[in-house]
């Protein structure tokens, strides 16, 4: 025994400092590194063990040659993609091209011309065109997504791409390691003994232990690479509207055009990181026709060369906007720089909506978001909350002009650690579209106001300001 607490004695101080340097180097947030620096000492072996699960959230991904290509069709396509822009939106949203020139330096993705965004509601709109797109599949089919249940949908879309692969339809389906165990049995299972190619993202040890803090969150359906789906929407019967208790409301997208590449390429970034198997060729690639009037770009973000690229949209987003920002999100935990500019957007004279659930899904990020709502409150920022069913959409919509959509939340989780994807999109017709089901949505809901917020008994306040020190900053 005396030999072992020697070992301790000697390997202690050892990963301590080693764990110390790492966080020191790698931490853009001080008070983070300091909150690891003081555990990987106070706590020694275990605090290392901690860190190295949870505290690494950095990783380096293969596609280094595809990132090239990109950056090389960016460099040719930049300027075209400002004219169009122009364009489209007239004199009186030349000041939006700001927005544009600021997701080019941190997206090496062009803004493309020509493309269809429809908006689906819930499951009811959602799953049957996604599962009509895969039985009409004649070459390829990629889907990723964060859960896919072992319920009637789940069956429904393994039913769907085994019929897809039994008419020789090259299919690639990837699931998120932590989301899989959402439900029980996984859908894996159920999947390869349909012959359906799956793979879990972090596959295997010990990538699965370092990247265990770290999530897929993204959900892409691509059908011959010309017809593709994204948004916030999982695969599980919680998105039908009759499901009870359980409905979660969302909007997913059914997207054509130039942009359906993004989608495509960002899939082949993940599965040849599961997989090391590369998709190429005209099946997986093909040639795309404009199908619409959007101006749109698909834009990645994860804890690798996409690292905080949602963040830095949406800050440039709310800087810019002029008339109204309008946000509806299910987990509201902006970092104090994000509340701070859509704080500065309210003293500016824009109007601020954020619509967020009565009730949540997740009762302790519901208690984290009302202990620190009050931040956005005190400069007249405007939160409604939404009444039952619980509403997973993720959305904004700047000025009429500007939208957001996709995977991505407004909490840590999303801008720090999960991989995510959404569409950047420049078209008031879609726009104007998604802010009346904004406006739906604040007709059914009732304002939050900091009385009510203070109001709350001290026990409740004191329960919300303890899960809000414990959200997952670091």
């Amino acid at each position: 025994m005396e030999f072992w607490y020697s070992v301790i004695a000697v390997i202690a101080p050892v990963l301590a400092l080693i764990g110390s340097a790492h966080a020191v180097l790698a931490k853009r947030d001080s008070r983070s590194a300091l909150t690891w620096v003081a555990l990987l000492w106070l706590v020694p072996v275990l605090g290392a063990g901690l860190y190295l699960l949870f505290g690494i959230n950095r990783i380096n991904r293969r596609a280094a040659a595809l990132r090239r290509k990109v950056l090389d069709e960016f460099a040719r396509d930049h300027e075209c993609g400002l004219t169009m822009l122009r364009n489209r939106l007239g004199p009186d949203a030349q000041y939006l091209e700001g927005l544009a020139q600021a997701t080019n330096r941190i997206v090496p993705r062009p803004l493309v011309q020509g493309n269809s965004v429809e908006p689906l509601m819930d499951g009811d709109e959602a799953y049957p065109a996604m599962i009509a797109a895969i039985d009409q599949a004649e070459r390829t089919v990629t889907l990723a997504t964060y859960i896919f249940g072992n319920d009637d949908v789940g069956h429904a879309f393994a039913d769907a791409l085994q019929r897809a692969v039994a008419r020789g339809v090259e299919v690639r389906v990837l699931i998120d390691n932590a989301g899989e165990r959402y439900t029980w049995p996984s859908m894996v299972g159920d999947l390869q003994r349909r012959g359906v190619p799956v793979a879990r993202f972090f596959p295997g040890f010990p990538a699965r232990l370092v990247g265990i803090n770290l999530r897929n969150h993204r959900k892409l359906l691509v059908v011959d690479g010309c017809i593709g789906f994204t948004g916030g929407m999982n695969i599980r019967h919680h998105h039908y509207r009759d499901a009870g208790r359980r409905a979660t409301l969302d909007l997913h997208f059914r997207v054509e055009g130039p942009v359906v590449r993004h989608l495509q390429e960002t899939f082949y970034e993940d599965w040849l990181f599961a997989t090391e198997e590369e998709l190429d060729g005209p099946g997986w690639f093909p040639e795309l026709t404009p199908a619409g009037t959007v101006v749109a770009r698909g834009v990645p973000d994860g804890p690798d060369h996409h690292f905080l690229t949602h963040q830095m949209a949406l800050q440039a987003a709310v800087t810019t906007a002029r008339e109204s920002v309008r946000i509806v999100t299910p987990y509201f935990l902006p970092e104090a720089t994000l509340a701070a500019v859509l704080n500065t957007a309210s003293i500016r004279g824009v109007t601020v909506d954020i619509v967020l659930p009565e009730q949540s899904n997740l009762p302790f990020v519901h208690w984290a978001m009302m202990g620190q709502i009050r931040q956005v409150l005190i400069y007249d920022c405007r939160v409604w909350l939404t009444p039952k069913p619980f509403d997973h959409t993720k959305l904004m919509v700047v000025d009429d002009a500007w939208v957001f959509v996709g995977s991505s939340n407004w909490d840590p989780r999303s801008l720090r650690l999960n991989f995510e994807f959404n569409l950047e999109c420049f078209d008031r017709t879609l726009a104007h579209n998604l802010s009346a089901r904004v406006d739906e949505r604040i007709r059914r809901a009732r304002p939050l106001t900091c009385e009510d917020v203070d109001e709350r008994p001290l026990p409740e306040r004191l329960r919300d300001g303890v899960a809000r020190l414990a959200m997952p900053y670091l």
